[in-house]
């Protein structure tokens, strides 16, 4: 029986036992039998489906944060473009690390791959189906920008402070609260922000005696930036997260909270 489907596996032993107790029980075992056989090939062909929904359950346990980050990782460019590499590569990243392994586990691993546009495609509709709180219109002036986010962190319990044009070292907003110190470049582009300000960040952080050091933009960041803020420990946030962004003191490349050292 090796190298059969379960489908099949399933057929083979309904009509095998079937026609024993036939041969045994008569008329009643025989259509008792076609009747098995027949609910087998009908869960196979509603396998599509159940597959399909599974996918739209687990996509929309995370719908919230989906239609968060697609609403981050998108914008307009100069030209009027919509600029949305990051978020593909989020949403394909969603797909492979929680969706997958889910319904691998629930037996459709041999169809796994061969959906997985299928896959993403739900994905997408849930992350349009989720209804996000209104936002704000963000200031297109550089200046103006640095002040919102100043405001979002006072708004979160931080006391926050625009440095000024001049002078910054790369640091456009300082905040402190609960003895932590956080340094951040604003970055209102219409493009996604490289390592260039993960780096000019990080010296900053320095200068400033920061222990904490955030990039924030209303675009995405290049997988450049994203890699060197892993080892740097530099917060690569959109502005939105600000309201929600807490105190934490770094240590290396560990994120330490405050009230361990």
């Amino acid at each position: 029986m090796s190298g059969r489907s379960p489908t099949a596996t399933r057929l083979f032993w309904t009509i095998v036992i079937g026609s024993g107790a036939g041969i045994w029980y008569g008329p009643p075992a025989f259509a008792a039998t076609a009747f098995a056989g027949l609910a087998i090939l009908l869960h196979r062909l509603d396998r599509p489906r159940r597959f399909r929904s599974l996918v739209r359950r687990i996509a929309r346990r995370h719908a919230p944060i989906l239609a968060l980050r697609r609403h981050q990782e998108r914008f307009l460019d100069a030209y009027g473009n919509t600029i949305e590499d990051c978020w593909l590569r989020e949403r394909d990243y969603f797909v492979e690390r929680t969706i997958l392994p889910l319904v691998e586990e629930r037996g459709f691993a041999e169809e796994a791959e061969a959906r997985f546009e299928q896959m993403v495609e739900i994905v997408e509709r849930v992350a349009c189906g989720q209804k996000l709180p209104e936002s704000i219109e963000t200031p297109e002036d550089g200046v103006a920008y640095e002040r919102y986010c100043a405001d979002l962190l006072e708004e979160a319990g931080w006391q926050a402070r625009p440095t000024g044009a001049s002078g910054d070292q790369g640091c456009d907003v300082i905040a402190e609260r609960a003895g932590v110190r956080l340094v951040v470049q604003c970055k209102r582009y219409t493009r996604p922000v490289g390592n260039a300000a993960v780096q000019e960040v990080a010296a900053a952080a320095l200068h400033w005696s920061g222990d904490m050091a955030a990039v924030v933009s209303n675009a995405g960041f290049t997988p450049a930036a994203r890699k060197l803020a892993g080892t740097t420990g530099v917060l690569l946030l959109h502005h939105d997260d600000l309201l929600d962004l807490a105190p934490v003191r770094t240590g290396g490349r560990r994120r330490i909270p405050a009230r361990e050292r």
